[in-house]
């Protein structure tokens, strides 16, 4: 068993939830993640999102599309990757972050008593 959650774990924690709640493409999850860690000190990296993303699609819990970011197809050329379920893909979401809740609550436990054993 490992010391503490990994980081690929916790970051696809993060990503399936965006998707859960429809927000955008990889390069927005990857600065919401940034601006939501930035106050701990920490910085996704941007290797480190993508990777997750990538497994998470070889593991069938998301499927891609792609679609020109703005609305006007004469001016808008950026080309985004959406990220979606697959048709069992929630199911398979909701077990995997069932399993990486239960280390999230063991490394509370063991940063709990940490603190409480050296800081009190």
């Amino acid at each position: 068993m490992a010391f503490m959650i990994s980081q690929r774990a916790f970051i696809k924690i993060y990503l399936i939830t965006m998707v859960e709640r429809h927000r955008g493409y990889g390069y927005q999850m990857l600065e919401s993640m940034k601006e939501e860690f930035s106050g701990f000190g920490y910085i996704p990296p941007q290797s480190e999102v993508y990777r997750a993303l990538h497994e998470l699609v070889q593991e069938g819990v998301f499927y891609r599309t792609k679609r020109l970011k703005g609305t006007d197809p004469r001016v808008d050329f950026q080309e985004i990757v959406l990220y979606h379920f697959t048709d069992d893909g929630e199911e398979k979401a909701r077990l995997y972050k069932k399993q990486v809740k239960a280390d999230l609550d063991r490394c509370l436990g063991m940063l709990q008593k940490a603190e409480q054993d050296n800081y009190s």
